[in-house]
């Protein structure tokens, strides 16, 4: 199973990427709700409550707004050990438990995700506000494609899509 994490906060503008990321590719693709290889979980700004989740999940795709220093609205996607690697750095989490704090407590059990990728996207504005920035908000769509690579590297895609293949197969009969 892969788990997909959105975490921020969305009373901070472009802070609020992965949940507002989380709630696009909900809309986007709402076959994945209903489908046991796919979770979709609001991290919000973390909490210990979500060790169980990251350890449980062989999976896991966390998407947040991560600063590379880069144009606003560039999309990232960091694995495994470039994952580990961003974030073992000081001062990427604004977050009260951080990603990183959740994974070395889950090393340290040796419950780590197997497999891990973090999407993210370089924020334009965390000021007070409910909305994501243009230049973000037009950064989803390629955030979403992305996700699906990883999926489909991950072999969770592909049996969504025959999932959804046969759905459609017994539509057409009714």
């Amino acid at each position: 199973m892969a788990m997909i994490l959105g975490i921020g906060n969305t009373l901070l503008k472009d802070e609020g990427i992965g949940i507002h990321l989380l709630n696009y590719i909900e809309e986007q693709n709402p076959q994945w709700q209903s489908c046991d290889k796919i979770e979709m979980i609001d991290g919000g700004t973390l909490s210990f409550d979500l060790l169980a989740s990251i350890q449980a999940d062989q999976d896991l795709i966390v998407l947040d707004a991560i600063n590379l220093n880069q144009s606003p609205g560039t999309v990232y996607c960091l694995q495994d050990q470039a994952m580990d690697e961003f974030l073992s750095q000081p001062g990427k989490s604004v977050h009260e438990v951080s990603l990183q704090d959740l994974f070395d407590m889950s090393r340290l059990v040796d419950q780590l995700p197997e497999k891990r990728a973090l999407i993210g996207i370089q924020p334009e504005s965390i000021d007070w506000g409910c909305e994501l920035t243009a230049v973000v908000q037009q950064a989803l769509p390629a955030a979403e494609i992305q996700i699906k690579q990883i999926l489909e590297q991950w072999g969770a895609i592909s049996q969504l899509k025959a999932i959804s293949d046969k759905q459609k197969a017994e539509e057409n009969l009714l």
